[in-house]
């Protein structure tokens, strides 16, 4: 039997980002993962300054051999229909490739790694948790998104959730689909759909182009997608074909999840906890920060991990994301009808000052929410 004192079952982001901030806590901490790293994740792909102070990661260390795409404004509109420009003259969010980031949060993490590693079982003996009948754990972090293994073992049903769709899809262009691309790296472009219930992303990281769109509602996605990537060629932005097929991928918004991120020697974080904001759908930087938490909470429980120990971890979580609630967009469906969501969308996304003091400031760029120090 293998044993570890901290388990994380998830090397992305939020379960990098914990193991990270445990270090030097005397704990002896494993991350456990089905993927071999680098792998490919199907993302968006950006981080903020934020995220860059919380991990105290220096940028230019970072883009030494690795995609760190300054971005210095956004394009912003609704599919079909007209788009604004809004310039910050400075970069506010840089665009990266998740099989690159990914691999170097879990590189300097420190912790001990199991690669390739699938969880098939898990029970509880006594005080510690049994994974794979093999490896024992005091406290096991379930870090695994949408789908995490260790939610999913303990009562979370995916299946039966209201979650976010997507599709996405990101390639290295060739010369000639760089010279047919006409979209900027340092201006990505996010167009609405009409009735506001998601939206299509295009952003350039140098020679990669990343294109998606998600949806708060599952039907028709694929019509939804290929909707969008019509508009993009018809509008100029690409003008060849996509070279593979997008990938799908679901998450929680933060608000409507109501799993239980607190139990007994278990905790849930980043996406597995359905952290990801209401109104963009962006998830890497309230992951991290779970993850930051998470491991606060962890130390303060000094070796007690039953769930009242725990417990200010949730407490923790409130208090930076604010209390669980309806979203937005559902909250707006359910008093408005679609005709007036539509007439009054498309009149908002194209006023600039609305793009970038609500859509981009408020929404996107969280840009009035500090660096997470904890």
């Amino acid at each position: 039997m293998d044993t570890c004192g901290v388990l994380i079952v998830g090397a992305g982001p939020s379960g990098s980002a914990c193991a990270w901030k445990l270090r030097g806590s005397g704990l002896d901490v494993s991350i456990l993962d089905k993927q071999v790293f680098p792998r490919d994740k199907v993302c968006g792909g950006w981080i903020t300054p934020a995220v860059l102070a919380e991990l105290q990661i220096d940028s230019r260390e970072y883009a030494r051999g690795r995609v760190m795409q300054p971005i210095t404004g956004f394009r912003t509109g609704c599919i079909d229909g007209p788009s604004v420009f809004n310039d910050y003259g400075a970069a506010v969010s840089y665009g990266i490739r998740r099989r690159e980031f990914d691999q170097y949060l879990l590189e300097r993490s420190g912790a001990k790694r199991m690669e390739g590693v699938n969880l098939s079982s898990l029970e509880r003996n006594g005080s510690e948790w049994i994974v794979n009948g093999t490896i024992g754990a005091k406290l096991l972090l379930g870090a695994g998104g949408h789908f995490c293994p260790v939610a999913r073992l303990t009562g979370a049903r995916p299946k039966g959730e209201s979650a976010i769709v997507a599709q996405e899809t990101e390639f290295e262009m060739d010369s000639g689909q760089q010279a047919a691309c006409s979209i900027q790296g340092e201006v990505p472009e996010l167009y609405f759909c009409a009735d506001l219930k998601g939206y299509g992303w295009c952003f350039r990281k140098g020679n990669y182009l990343n294109i998606g769109l998600g949806r708060m509602d599952p039907h028709q996605l694929s019509s939804h997608v290929a909707g969008f990537v019509r508009f993009l060629k018809n509008s100029g932005r690409i003008s060849f074909d996509l070279p593979k097929a997008m990938a799908g991928h679901a998450y929680l918004l933060y608000g409507p999840a109501t799993r239980n991120v607190v139990a007994d020697g278990l905790m849930l974080i980043g996406d597995a906890a359905g952290l990801a904001y209401a109104q963009s759908g962006e998830g890497i930087r309230p992951a991290i920060e779970s993850g930051l938490l998470a491991a606060k909470a962890i130390i303060q429980a000094n070796g007690d991990y039953h769930r009242l120990r725990l417990e200010p971890y949730r407490t923790m979580l409130a208090a930076r994301f604010g209390e669980s609630g309806s979203d937005w967009a559902s909250s707006i469906g359910r008093r408005l009808p679609d005709v007036f969501i539509r007439s009054i969308g498309r009149r908002l996304l194209g006023l600039r000052w609305f793009a970038r003091q609500v859509i981009l400031n408020r929404w996107f760029l969280h840009s009035g929410e500090p660096a997470l120090i904890c």
